[in-house]
């Protein structure tokens, strides 16, 4: 595991399209969340520790915000031919255990989390109706074996605000997580092998 930032793709950044095969078998993509009021895009996995930790609150808030109309889809670009447990079959259980009410996509190839330039798991982007960036960061303070209890309030506090038509706030903290577990010889350029350092 090497402990990963988010890239910070930059705020306005268009969403990159995607075509990913959901859990149930059928094909999801960008489009098939246009009248939405946000989306939001969740890099995640099954085994990563802090996925694992933050789960029941992407659960929780996935739920609230989706009765608010807004879109969540979860996608995992893991190598699941080095780490099968982060292959569909296991995505369909882990979906299930948790709780996710939202489509939870097989990234194959890895190419839509180089598009996003996703770095980490968990990796989160909110985009407004327009699909225009205006968060990318961290769910909250909480990390496995903190003290801090999980919130959901970094993620939370920018889709109020994008529901109730104020402005998201630029100030926004990386979100922290594993690396994504790249096919050998197919890391992107802004891959990091050395992770966060102290």
């Amino acid at each position: 595991m090497v402990r990963t930032a988010s890239t910070m793709l930059p705020l306005g950044t268009q969403a990159p399209d995607f075509q990913l095969i959901n859990i149930d078998g059928k094909l999801v993509s960008l489009s098939d969340f246009r009248g939405k009021k946000a989306l939001v895009v969740i890099f995640m996995c099954n085994h990563c520790p802090y996925v694992k930790h933050v789960a029941p609150e992407l659960a929780r808030v996935s739920s609230e915000y989706m009765a608010k109309g807004v879109g969540f889809v979860g996608i995992s670009s893991n190598d699941s031919d080095a780490y099968p447990d982060d292959g569909p079959e296991a995505m369909k259980a882990e979906a299930a255990s948790q709780g996710y009410s939202f489509p939870y996509l097989f990234d194959a190839d890895q190419s839509v989390a180089i598009a996003y330039n996703a770095a980490c798991t968990p990796d989160i982007f909110v985009f407004d109706a327009n699909h225009q960036l205006v968060y990318r960061g961290q769910l909250d303070d909480s990390r496995p074996k903190s003290d801090k209890p999980l919130t959901g309030k970094d993620l939370r506090t920018a889709l109020d605000a994008l529901l109730t038509g104020g402005t998201v706030s630029a100030e926004q903290r990386p979100s922290i997580g594993c690396n994504i577990k790249w096919k050998q010889g197919a890391e992107p350029e802004y891959f990091n092998p050395a992770g966060i350092t102290g």
